[in-house]
């Protein structure tokens, strides 16, 4: 039984926790090692109390000291009890909006994962609440807005480097190790995530935004689940005898799987999931060739914006290389960035790991002149060094940021209604007015 200590300093910023998943570690084991004197978590809420314990128990292993902690049933009693400042929601997708409006409600301000929600009626009611709590703030943590590559191109198209820019080509490829591990866990069902479209394009669509100074207005999109899922597996002729519903008790079949992961084999995802699926029956290990996937795993779009400039979009769930190529054509020229980042499997290992790089390059190439090699500025740490950029911004002393890379939910939601707006069209087959998904102010 650990302790439980009260973190408290005077002058120290605190935090609650909801969600103590593999996302919440990388918030939580950042108060405790590196914003200690700035931050302190005062509680942590959740729907499984084993992955509690681990949050705890790992809290204790940091110097932090053990929190409360409350089912997520009791997460109003836990913010009126330990009074934090800020909440942050860490849960899944679906679920962001029922506890940034709790919190909003309760006088907090929060820090919420992207997506900051998952369709237009739940992002309405963020909306609401912010409205009905006046100055209460909503902060969506887009690390990648901080890679010093992602922010040298926000600098050069804002110095107007290529001119007006009038058309993007985006593509960004998962590999079959970070991709392939969407259709693993929840995100397989589109109720809980939106599909990949919304979870994770919803950073690609907010470096559009952010990059071009613009909203989305029309949005075309087709999408497909072309590569995983039982039925994908069944036409390339894979026999019944090698699948299995998940790794863990898989079999051979199992083991023979390159795409199985094996919770065991990975001590944090085991502590987190394998021991804790005897409360909530949540399996982190499904196999990706199985049955009730319903996200796509190919996606094009096709995105005007109020600019006037045009995006093409390519999202990519089973590629051999994980990263992006992204091309902007403008009055003066054009400019390209491509960015080869390493394999990785969501919570499986050091956080750092998470979105490193292999290699980056920017070159600008000026109409008349000859193509022009930028100097990017060197990064360490998970997503292109942007992680380490934004954790300082939440919980280090306040700083003025030139390129104003906090995210709103304004610009949350802006980000997912591309996403949204690119579901419909999928549905639908029609070109989507964004407005008539959702109309920010």
């Amino acid at each position: 039984m650990v302790d439980l200590v009260a973190p408290l300093r005077t002058g120290r910023k605190k935090y609650a926790i909801v969600g103590t998943g593999g996302r919440a570690i990388f918030f939580y084991t950042a108060i405790a090692r590196d914003y200690a004197k700035t931050s302190c978590i005062v509680g942590i809420c959740d729907t499984n109390q084993t992955r509690m314990d681990y949050a705890n128990a790992n809290l204790a292993a940091l110097g932090h000291g053990a929190v409360p902690t409350f089912p997520a049933a009791d997460f109003a009693r836990m913010v009126r009890e330990t009074a934090p400042d800020e909440v942050i929601v860490t849960t899944i997708d679906r679920t962001h909006n029922i506890y940034i409006a709790q919190a909003l409600d309760l006088g907090c301000d929060v820090v919420t994962e992207k997506p900051m929600t998952v369709d237009a009626p739940r992002c309405r009611a963020i909306f609401d609440a912010v409205d009905r709590n006046p100055g209460r703030r909503v902060r969506v943590t887009f690390n990648y807005r901080y890679a010093p590559h992602n922010t040298k191109v926000y600098e050069l198209l804002r110095s107007g480097a290529i001119g007006t820019v009038t058309s993007v080509h985006f593509e960004w490829m998962l590999n079959t190790s970070h991709g392939a591990d969407y259709f693993r866990r929840w995100h397989r069902d589109k109720r809980n995530s939106g599909g990949l479209l919304v979870h994770k394009s919803t950073h690609h669509f907010d470096l559009v935004n952010f990059w071009l100074r613009t909203r989305p207005q029309t949005v075309y999109a087709q999408g497909d689940l072309k590569f995983y899922g039982r039925e994908n597996a069944e036409l390339r002729g894979v026999p019944p005898s090698a699948m299995y519903t998940r790794a863990h008790g898989g079999g051979e079949a199992a083991r023979s799987d390159p795409f199985a992961l094996h919770l065991e084999d990975h001590p944090q995802l085991k502590a987190m999931y394998l021991d804790a699926e005897h409360e909530d029956a949540y399996h982190r290990d499904q196999s990706v060739f199985g049955d009730g996937i319903s996200i796509e795993d190919t996606m094009n779009l096709l995105v005007r914006y109020r600019s006037g400039a045009v995006l093409t979009y390519s999202l990519t769930a089973y590629a051999p290389w994980e990263g992006f190529r992204v091309s902007f054509n403008g009055t003066g020229g054009r400019l390209e960035m491509e960015v080869v980042e390493n394999s990785y499997v969501n919570s499986g290992g050091e956080q750092a790991a998470e979105g490193s790089l292999e290699r980056r390059s920017i070159v600008l190439r000026r109409l008349f002149e000859k193509p022009q090699e930028i100097e990017i500025t060197e990064a360490t740490g998970a997503h292109g060094g942007g992680d380490t950029v934004l954790l300082n911004d939440l919980f280090g002393e306040p700083t003025t940021d030139e390129y104003m890379r906090a995210a709103s939910h304004v610009d949350g939601a802006l980000s997912i209604l591309t996403g949204i707006a690119a579901n419909r069209s999928i549905a639908t087959g029609q070109v989507v007015n964004v407005d008539d998904v959702l109309r920010i102010p």
